[in-house]
């Protein structure tokens, strides 16, 4: 195992009818910025449980501002960081899934990169992101109320922001962004459709693969955590999907996707973002969902980099799919052994109703090209647990991802 240092200040409260606590979490005399997205916190009465909650106690006055993306806009964002501005904001409340929070962590920390008249200035918060937000010294104190489980926004302090002007989807990072606290209220998922559970499920999954899928550092702790949360997910993603109701599952899914990025399975392990990296750009120039981009590249990922990954993929399919034999019982070799847990993997995705091949999603090999200029334009040109990823490299994982089975 690898040296480490592990740091995590956010204050989880778990459970049903837990919005309530707002009343003491919140400064009571705070100007609150309520942030959420399309409008589904209206819909469900979320957002006006949210404001009695603050009104409970205190003085605060509290200001809102919807319409945050599914990928959130640079261009939306800084709207909501002149509204900070406008009304002296010190405390964001981001209601809603990964996009509106990880967009309220953005706003939290661009707010202060202002022009002379005031506004911020769009320049210096672009060339914040492009640097990652690393040289940002000052945020707005943030908390979350969290309606979709999936990115594991709610517990840790990155984002990735979209700009579609520049066809940008990147990431970033900033201790700053640490919540204070994220409530975490698994009823607050039944409301919501089909399609965004199973991306839940997916993005879950993945984040936890490119913590886990690498190569062996005697990682006991890590391993078994990570491998534990790929069964849960297997499992419970497949009682929801046909068991939406059960709250049980509900309550399991979304602790385990909080699990799965909270940085605790990726502390002195090597890690691998490929898969991200790639989907992020499929993602800008086709609009394609998060989670969706990852299903569609990772299989392939597992098939270019097998090689390099041999050991874990072993590892893989033994303890999270039981494969050490086929089904005759007979010893299989390895690379049968590694064919037959990413086969399973894809068939996982499939049962979810997910893509795992750009065919899935109509595309076909002319959409390689514009990827890799891309990836070329935002430098994710060294990518891997051994930087070795590079647009040759990248390019292959594309060309296996045209056709499922590849």
């Amino acid at each position: 195992m690898n040296n480490f240092q592990y740091y995590n200040p956010v204050r989880i409260v778990f459970g049903e009818d837990q919005i309530k606590q707002l009343s003491d979490l919140v400064p009571t005399d705070a100007h609150v910025l309520i942030t959420y997205g399309g409008g589904s916190a209206q819909r469900t009465g979320t957002l006006d449980e949210v404001k009695d909650a603050l009104s409970a106690n205190g003085d605060r006055k509290v200001f809102e501002f919807g319409g945050i993306e599914a990928n959130p806009e640079f261009t939306t964002l800084l709207k909501a960081a002149d509204m900070v501005n406008e009304h002296k904001i010190d405390f964001l409340l981001a209601v809603g899934g990964g996009s509106v929070i990880d967009g309220s962590k953005f706003v939290a920390l661009v707010s202060s990169l202002t022009e002379e008249d005031g506004a911020v200035s769009r320049e210096q918060a672009w060339d914040a992101l492009t640097s990652g937000c690393k040289n940002i010294d000052s945020a707005i104190d943030l908390g979350t109320v969290l309606t979709i489980p999936a990115t594991g926004s709610e517990m840790n302090s990155g984002g990735v922001i979209n700009y579609s002007e520049r066809q940008a989807k990147l990431p970033f990072g900033s201790a700053l962004t640490y919540p204070k606290f994220s409530i975490l209220d698994p009823t607050k998922t039944l409301t919501l459709p089909e399609r965004q559970v199973m991306n839940g499920v997916a993005d879950a999954f993945v984040h936890v693969i490119e913590q886990y899928l690498t190569y062996p550092v005697n990682a006991k702790v890590q391993d078994a955590f990570a491998e534990s949360l790929l069964k849960i997910l297997i499992d419970e993603g497949l009682v929801v999907k046909n068991d939406p109701d059960n709250l049980e599952t509900r309550k399991n899914l979304m602790w385990t996707a909080t699990m799965a990025l909270n940085g605790l399975i990726g502390t002195g392990v090597p890690q691998d973002w490929t898969t991200h990296m790639i989907g992020h750009e499929l993602t800008s120039l086709h609009a394609i969902d998060h989670a969706r981009t990852l299903t569609i590249v990772l299989p392939s990922v597992m098939r270019e980099l097998k090689d390099s990954k041999k050991d874990k993929l072993l590892q893989y399919a033994r303890n999270v799919w039981n494969i050490t034999a086929d089904d005759n019982g007979t010893e299989q070799d390895d690379d049968a052994v590694i064919e037959k847990a990413i086969s399973y993997t894809e068939n996982f995705f499939r049962e979810l109703g997910l893509p795992v091949s750009l065919e899935d999603v109509d595309l076909d090999e002319s959409a390689i090209d514009p990827i890799i200029k891309q990836l070329d334009a935002h430098k994710m040109i060294k990518l891997g647990e051994h930087g070795n990823n590079d647009l040759n490299v990248s390019r292959r994982i594309l060309e296996r991802a045209v056709s499922s089975n590849a």
